[in-house]
């Protein structure tokens, strides 16, 4: 979920003291895609260790005083040697590891949440999520927890492992046979010599000039466009390499020498000759006073609802005419009813025909490589589609994938948590791309804002513009991969027709994809778009060209993926039971729902349509249901009645995190005049 990444050099690495600073300055650059919200780096030399963090992005951490201090500070001390006082070079091994920072458990205002993380004479950073960490906490009541982030867990677990068994690889082997989620970590110690390098999915590569220099960082990618730069040009060219999946690696900085071991086996045997050392931590970060955003999880963990009477009765319009096959009622745009009171959205309905597992056997099977080199790429947002699909072409189709996921703000901690059960359990390897996740949540509220001076439901996708650059990172991130090959797992299912219908745009699709209108739909959705901004001076924001950008994406930019759910049937009941059964994948707290139960904006959007329209996109999706065979009217009814209700909690971080009041937004959409 965060980037991390390091250099490890020594004394016959001939690298200059300005290259090395431009390395890790590129190398903190590069990796912030993966995290915006702190940065921060570690750097072992002789017997110390200096460290340095903030809560900022690493693009204004590298521009900072007290940064280039540290830096100086680091390359001074790593300059000098007793028979050579040459201030140019490096003259003794140094270690660097750096972090940038995606916030999920615990806010980044706390100074000892942010990485690398000190506990135990060890300091780490971490790529990942725990999802068993309070379990383990638990389990070993020895451990004393300090902090709110699941890397304090690996520390912890690791001294503890070390004192037990003395072996650096058997602790480290342990501590990965006991957590659950995803982490690829780098570690130092006051008490030993070599670098830990550790991963359960594969989200570690380097490049290595053998007794001279090691880079690693948390994607392949990061390293081809440093390598690409011409720092390295006095080295001679090297391939990049990648940590295999539950692998683990000793770095010895004195010889630059690797010794790779699994993960997965029980590594009792003593490092040879690990020389007994006693580094002092130094840490230069000051605590920030700046205040900052707090992760999903806490938010909603720590809201507490005094009461159900604090809110408004949610009242959705109940007296309205639906059709007798679906459930699907007359404020649904461009609905008509026949004499039977069947509507023509049933009238017109097409049943999907699969095209079936071996036909998706035969499309992979020009993918498949000799190597275990990344075949395809997965756009992965952790909710229940994705999931399964992930699942299903890596364990029965036996794909090697790499996963990717889009962070704009609204990506709750429980997508997070599932995603990192999925890649963890799986060993896939996992690209997240943030965006500048404080900047996408002003352009929210702006919009909202906008919007409750003048409703229009049509407008209401506006709120989700900024989540639509999704799409463009696929199509370049699918060009890295040979073949391009992007596996997409939309349901068919989830058509949400009404959402552009109540801009005047009647349904229609583009060889069934779900996200895309032919053209003249979109240029009436534009249209729509355009006379709202003329007339609401409100959308007239700093947001206007992030939404240009993701409605580009989202409608213009070519969809060439290979749609998954196509071959597939969707079957609600066998892909939870499978997620559940075999990955523990978690549901929400505040609704007996699966579905995008990890999208922070569902339950906000959801509200405003089942109050003024009297139904939501849950109705939609039962129709159709309905209409495939899948359940029967009664029983859709019950269901939509029952996931319709409001999802308080999650209403309440939607609002928390665009710094909106609730109950003042709550009673505001109440007072909007219903359609019927």
């Amino acid at each position: 979920m965060c980037g991390i990444f390091g250099i490890v050099a020594n004394q016959n690495s001939d690298l200059s003291l300005p290259v090395f600073q431009k390395i890790t300055t590129r190398l903190f650059i590069l990796s912030e895609s993966r995290g915006k919200e702190a940065a921060g780096l570690a750097a072992a030399i002789a017997n110390q260790i200096i460290i340095y963090k903030q809560p900022i992005a690493s693009s204004k951490l590298i521009k900072s005083e007290p940064y280039k201090n540290v830096l100086n500070e680091i390359l001074t001390a790593a300059s000098y040697s007793s028979t050579n006082k040459n201030l140019t070079q490096i003259n003794q091994p140094l270690t660097l590891i750096g972090h940038t920072r995606l916030v999920t458990n615990g806010g980044q205002s706390f100074l000892h949440n942010n990485q690398p993380v000190i506990k135990d004479g060890l300091v780490g950073v971490h790529n990942g999520i725990i999802v068993n960490e309070q379990n383990i906490w638990n389990d070993f009541p020895s451990l004393q927890r300090q902090y709110q982030v699941d890397t304090e867990v690996l520390l912890s677990l690791f001294r503890f492992f070390w004192h037990e068994s003395g072996s650096l690889k058997a602790a480290t082997a342990k501590v990965f046979q006991t957590i659950k989620g995803t982490a690829s970590i780098a570690m130092l110690g006051n008490d030993f010599t070599p670098l830990i390098l550790a991963t359960n999915n594969g989200s570690l590569h380097y490049c290595l000039w053998p007794g001279k220099l090691l880079i690693f960082a948390s994607e392949f990618q990061i390293l081809h466009d440093l390598l690409k730069n011409d720092l390295l040009t006095n080295f001679e060219s090297s391939e990049i390499y990648s940590l295999k999946p539950r692998r683990g690696c000793l770095v010895d900085p004195a010889t630059l020498t690797l010794e790779e071991f699994s993960l997965a086996l029980e590594n009792t045997k003593l490092e040879k000759n690990l020389p007994q050392i006693n580094r002092q931590i130094i840490n230069h970060s000051l605590e920030s006073k700046i205040s900052t955003s707090t992760s999903v999880n806490s938010l909603i963990s720590t809201f507490e609802i005094k009461s159900p009477s604090v809110f408004p009765d949610y009242a959705p319009p109940n007296y309205l005419r639906r059709c007798t096959r679906c459930i699907l009622p007359e404020t649904m745009p461009f609905i008509e009813f026949d004499e039977a009171g069947v509507c023509n959205y049933c009238h017109n309905h097409q049943k999907i025909i699969f095209q079936g597992e071996e036909s998706l056997r035969r499309v992979l099977s020009t993918y498949h490589r000799t190597n275990d080199a990344p075949n395809c790429l997965f756009p992965f947002s952790g909710g229940r589609d994705s999931s399964y699909a992930l699942h299903y072409i890596k364990t029965v189709m036996g794909m090697n994938p790499i996963a990717y996921s889009y962070d704009w703000g609204m990506v709750t901690d429980l997508a997070r948590r599932n995603q990192a059960r999925i890649c963890g359990h799986l060993g896939i390897e996992h690209i997240l791309i943030s965006a500048d996740i404080n900047r996408k949540r002003h352009n929210i509220r702006k919009n909202v804002v906008a919007w409750l001076k003048k409703p229009d439901l049509g407008m209401v996708p506006l709120f989700m513009a900024g989540d639509k650059q999704y799409f463009y990172y696929i199509n370049k991130l699918a060009k890295r991969i040979k073949g391009g090959l992007a596996i997409y797992s939309e349901n068919p299912l989830e058509r949400t027709d009404f959402k552009s219908g109540f801009c005047g745009v009647p349904p229609a699709r583009i060889n069934g994809n779900i996200h895309r209108l032919p053209f003249w739909s979109t240029g009436r959705l534009a249209w729509h778009y355009s006379r709202q901004f003329a007339t609401n001076p409100g959308y007239l924001n700093d947001s206007l060209f992030d939404t240009f950008g993701g409605f580009l994406s989202h409608y213009l930019l070519p969809h060439n993926f290979l749609f998954f759910f196509q071959y597939i049937p969707w079957e609600e009941n066998k892909i939870i039971s499978t997620l559940i059964d075999q990955y523990d994948w978690e549901l929400a707290e505040d609704t007996k729902s699966s579905w995008r139960i990890g999208d922070g904006t569902t339950a906000f959007y959801n509200y405003i349509y089942g109050t003024i329209a009297g139904f939501t996109e849950n109705d939609t999706f039962r129709s159709n249901q309905i209409r495939e065979g899948h359940i029967t009217r009664d029983q859709a009814l019950s269901l939509a009645q029952e996931e319709n209700q409001p999802r308080w909690q999650s209403l309440a971080w939607y609002c928390q995190v665009l710094n909106l009041d609730l109950l003042d937004t709550i009673n505001a959409i109440n007072k909007i005049p219903k359609l019927r």
